[in-house]
């Protein structure tokens, strides 16, 4: 889904209306002297954050086990109360996780009596559990049914317990694959073109992955490639069914095949509760709606090759600046005058793989997601100089918070930058999640808002061990702060920011 990208346009006629009426004067504590108090402040977090002693701050692992306490005792030290609404967990939010690493696999094709054992150069198997097996063909009770490009969708119950072949269909194969799983194959084989597109699958799945542990589904996905599986049915066979299955065809009807398939696969499983953090600063009037903070605690953990001189991913401006920018917005909005909206302000694990922290969050909010007037992400925040240009991803979407944002940035002698590379990141960050369920949610970042920017840190520091403390430049970072503080001061306040219709 692409933003609409012409957020500057859309707005202006509304900044111009509402700069002089609702923006209040800049805070007299943002001069020289209290901008590097602020700087300092940010950089003693990231470089906490950051320390090689948290190893990048991966969920499950020591080091991130050891940040959402720090977290949550920062909150406590700045004056915020829990935001969970559970007495029982004040401050955490349990994300129930799973992570999975593809172990053993087997393939077994044949034909009356001969078996042969496909080698690893040509199959791939994966499953969620720590062992499944799935035998189908002549004797088994299960059957072997080739559906070529289709999801199987006209055999109904039909396939339920058979081993299901497709063709591969890149763009269309997680759908088709998913549809032959939810009419309860007990199995799917894909057939893929060659080694080449083996390897790809190998890449996307064999490197183990992290999932809610709601998210598990008992599927066996096996795959092939085109000459293995030609070998095992015999070649004319095999070409007249890609043939009869051709891809610019329209009715083929699912086969059943004379082949006996035997799928045996292995993973090892950890199961582990990781920790959103959730801090609430009280507004003055309850039940008025309130503003959501939001940024991601967790990295990547080590990501070097063995042997490497430094393995270890530390997340400095991924994500240590959007807490440390999260905390310090925390600290000043707590020390100023009292807001008339509650302000929740929520660390949020499993970013990385998968925004899964955020979703744990939507699933089981401490508070209605329709009383949410605003939300406001903070992920790479600390990259730009002072004075550079500041996308926003996210906006577009509400005209409201649109208006107040354009006003603030102008206000502020800044201008919106390059839309098009703030748009390419929005389904990349947290407040993707929100906007799904109506969250009116931007992230504002200098480090988006010029390619300039952003290009370098992505070609030679996103997600390497090169994203280190040392050397970050915090003039942009304390841009966007004070402007974060402007806009969530008036949002804050039902009598300039009506709640949502």
């Amino acid at each position: 889904m692409r933003l609409v990208s012409r957020f500057p346009l859309l707005v202006a006629g509304l900044a111009s209306l509402l700069l002089a009426a609702c923006i209040q004067p800049p805070n007299p504590s943002t001069g020289p002297a209290a901008r590097e108090e602020i700087a300092a402040r940010m950089r003693a977090d990231v470089e906490e954050l950051s320390r090689d002693e948290r190893m990048g701050r991966q969920p499950g692992t020591p080091g991130g086990r050891g940040t959402f306490p720090w977290i949550e005792q920062r909150m406590i030290e700045i004056g915020l109360e829990s935001g969970t609404g559970d007495p029982g967990s004040t401050w955490r939010q349990p994300v129930e996780l799973l992570a999975i690493d593809p172990d053993s696999s087997k393939l077994t094709l044949g034909q009356g009596r001969s078996r042969l054992v496909v080698p690893e150069s040509d199959a791939a198997v994966f499953t969620p559990r720590r062992r499944a097996l799935a035998v189908g063909g002549p004797g088994t009770g299960a059957p072997v049914v080739f559906v070529g490009y289709g999801d199987g969708l006209v055999l109904g119950d039909a396939l339920a317990g058979a081993v299901a072949v497709m063709l591969a269909d890149p763009g269309r194969d997680v759908a088709r694959r998913e549809a032959l799983f939810g009419q309860n194959a007990t199995a799917v084989l894909t057939v893929v073109p060659d080694g080449d597109a083996l390897a790809a699958v190998r890449a996307r799945e064999g490197g183990g992955k992290l999932i809610l542990a709601a998210d598990e589904q008992d599927h066996l996905a096996a795959y092939i490639t085109e000459q293995a599986f030609a070998r095992a049915l015999g070649g004319r066979r095999w070409q007249k069914l890609k043939a009869d299955a051709g891809k610019e065809k329209t009715g083929f009807a699912p086969l059943e095949l004379n082949l006996a398939i035997g799928i045996d696969a292995t993973s090892d499983r950890r199961e582990f509760t990781s920790q959103n953090v959730i801090g609430k600063l009280a507004g003055t009037q309850p039940g008025s709606g309130a503003v959501l903070v939001l940024a991601h605690w967790d990295h990547i953990g080590e990501c070097d090759a063995p042997g490497a001189a430094d393995r270890i991913c530390n997340g400095a401006v991924d994500n240590a600046s959007g807490i440390a920018m999260l905390l310090e917005l925390a600290r000043r909005l707590k020390a100023g005058a009292r807001l008339e909206r509650d302000v929740y302000f929520l660390a949020t694990t499993a970013e990385e793989p998968g925004l899964l922290g955020i979703r744990t969050f939507i699933e089981t909010p401490p508070l209605p997601l329709e009383s949410i007037v605003a939300a406001f992400n903070l992920d790479m925040m600390a990259l730009a100089p002072a004075g550079s240009p500041i996308g926003v991803i996210g906006g577009g979407r509400d005209r409201a918070l649109d208006a107040v944002i354009a006003a603030a940035v102008t206000q502020s002698g800044r201008r919106i930058g390059d839309q098009d590379l703030a748009d390419s990141f929005l389904q990349r960050q947290d407040g993707w999640a929100l906007l799904q369920v109506g969250v009116p949610t931007v992230l504002m970042s200098s480090t988006f808002g010029s390619r300039g920017i952003l290009d370098p840190f992505i070609a030679s520091r996103y997600h390497k061990s090169a994203d280190e403390a040392a050397g970050i430049d915090y003039g942009g970072a304390v841009d966007d702060l004070l402007l974060h503080e402007t806009v969530i001061r008036q949002i804050a306040d039902p009598a300039r920011y009506p709640p949502r219709p």
